[in-house]
């Protein structure tokens, strides 16, 4: 009962960090006020929740990164595979020798391997912190798709790392081609068991609903379902259930566009994926901050202001360390990746500074660490404890506080004019896209309409006169991609008039519904199905 009430306690800070973060005047990244919350819930309460490493990664990590898969901009991504992959694997083995040795220089009661464990969690980016901070902050979408890229792919690496690390502590032995072998398994095999089991639950989703029908709550549930199937797959073939995860994500999202669901089914799952995201996301980093305040007293500094300093001292050196590396290898990595080809002739020293500091900056620890360095194991040999364990939980926990604090404050300043390359050709692929579909809207009209003529003679006036005008429709729609800038900017305006319109329209319409439905001369069950139908519209015209 004390854990569900906790539990209870969390939601309603997620929600109260949703209320603060729209009240302030300046731009606050939601996953700090909510660590702030959970702190204060951790020091203001003797309950605590018990953190099992295998629970958490289980129950926040697999829906939340199985989504970002499913979402995140596959073409994109493509585009810059070299620049991804060498986030997503050399730069996190160029970060754990490089700060594993900084660590342990800095610190020399952290023996070599322990600052190498260490060194290997801090070093994955997380999809989830990123994606939160980035909500508040004007990215460029081609910047963002690589970060994003890069934190759905690196765990694998940093994880690997950490198991070597570790084995090295327990038993003085590390084997580099063992390592090797160690992470191809891991890497390839979670994306091919996460492929796979996406792969066959859909097709056994698609034949079901192809024999009984569509039911919205079956696709949705099923959904919901596929990437723990997924991850505990992967888990149990000893891969990364991680990366089976977004494996399973790609699945879906290529399982989508085969225009098997219908409209309704697609919005209720997605209301029900961005309330799930919303909530675990909050709750993830509320219980972040709940923990702190345990870690602290797990290391008896709490009482002693200048042994905390120090550690806090600590923590901002090795986030400076790891903001180095990571802009010394993005800055070195420019030039034969983003400012590659065409785009050589843009490579400068001012800004391939610019954005190898913004993508540093925009390196945010998160879940992954914090589920990374609680893994470590309590004991070595002959019972004596783990060295350095209650010290490296606090350096990683500090790790990530800063990371998310350094962003949510430079990210805003970093971001103005960021000299990104632009790809030209989106908007015209976008468009071409266009045209295409209404052509093909366009025939299957005229189709119908020679089908439908022929079987109602008596309507075929109506008819005629309905396909007419939804045929002008789309052919003013393909004229006005080929008509001149000036033509296409009234056309803008035109376009935003009435939207605006349209959604006065729609409000007043809603109203009124209400109005009736309170006063009891409309029954709720067609006032509800009423207004959905004023919603399905009107989303066509928000953003």
């Amino acid at each position: 009962m004390v854990t569900i009430t906790l539990v209870l306690v969390m939601f309603v800070a997620v929600l109260l960090a949703s209320i603060l973060v729209r009240m302030s005047p300046v731009p606050v990244p939601y996953p700090l006020v909510q660590i702030v919350l959970g702190t204060g819930i951790g020091m203001m309460s003797d309950w605590r929740l018990e953190l099992d490493p295998e629970v958490f990664f289980l129950m926040f990590l697999p829906p939340l990164l199985f989504l970002d898969g499913w979402r995140v901009p596959k073409e994109e991504l493509a585009h810059d595979r070299g620049l991804v992959l060498g986030l997503a694997i050399g730069l996190v083995v160029f970060t754990v020798v490089g700060a594993g040795y900084f660590i342990h220089w800095l610190i020399p009661g952290i023996p070599l391997g322990v600052a190498f464990a260490l060194a290997a969690v801090i070093s994955p980016t997380d999809p989830v912190a990123i994606s939160a901070i980035a909500a508040r902050v004007p990215v460029p979408k081609r910047l963002m798709h690589i970060i994003e890229g890069e934190s759905l792919l690196n765990d694998a690496s940093g994880l690997v790392c950490l198991r070597f690390a570790v084995a090295a502590v327990l038993t003085g032995n590390f084997s580099l081609s063992s390592a090797l072998l160690d992470f191809g398994w891991v890497a390839f095999g979670g994306l091919l068991v996460g492929g796979a089991t996406g792969w066959l639950i859909n097709m056994l989703k698609i034949r079901i609903t192809t024999h009984y029908g569509e039911d919205p709550g079956f696709q949705t549930l099923t959904s919901l379902v596929l990437p723990f199937l997924a991850y505990l797959a992967a888990e149990h073939l000893h891969c990364s259930g991680i990366l089976a995860a977004v494996s399973a994500g790609f699945v879906m999202s290529r399982m989508e566009f085969s225009g098997q669901a219908k409209a309704t089914t697609r919005l209720q799952r997605n209301a029900v994926w961005d309330t799930l995201q919303y909530a675990l996301n909050g709750l993830m980093f509320v219980l972040l901050g709940e923990q702190l305040p345990h870690i602290i007293n797990q290391l008896g500094v709490q009482d002693n202001p200048d042994e905390l300093l120090e550690l806090v001292g600590f923590v901002a050196l090795i986030n400076l360390a790891l903001l180095a590396l990571r802009f010394v290898w993005v800055f070195c990595s420019l030039r034969f990746t983003l400012f590659a080809g065409a785009d050589a002739r843009l490579y400068t020293l001012a800004k391939a500074t610019h954005i190898a500091l913004a993508t540093a900056v925009a390196g945010v620890r998160g879940a992954i660490t914090l589920a990374g360095v609680m893994t470590l194991p309590l004991y070595i040999s002959f019972g004596y404890p783990f060295p350095a364990r209650d010290l490296a939980i606090f350096l990683a926990t500090g790790v990530i506080i800063l990371s998310m604090l350094l962003a949510g404050l430079l990210l805003p300043v970093l971001m103005r004019n960021l000299p990104v390359p632009y790809e030209g050709e989106e908007q015209t692929r976008e468009n071409r896209a266009r045209d295409r579909a209404a052509e093909a809207a366009i025939k299957a009209i005229e189709k119908a309409l020679h089908e439908l003529t022929g079987q109602d003679t008596e309507h075929e006036a109506k008819y005629i006169e309905m396909a007419s005008r939804i045929t002008d429709s789309y052919r003013d729609r393909l004229a006005g991609h080929a008509a001149s800038m000036e033509v296409q900017k009234q056309a803008r305006i035109s376009e935003e008039i009435e939207r605006q319109l349209w959604l006065v329209a729609l409000q007043a319409e809603r109203t009124e519904l209400f109005r009736l439905a309170r006063t009891r001369r409309l029954d709720e069950q067609h006032a509800r199905k009423l207004v959905r139908q004023i919603d399905l519209i009107e989303t066509r015209y928000s953003r």
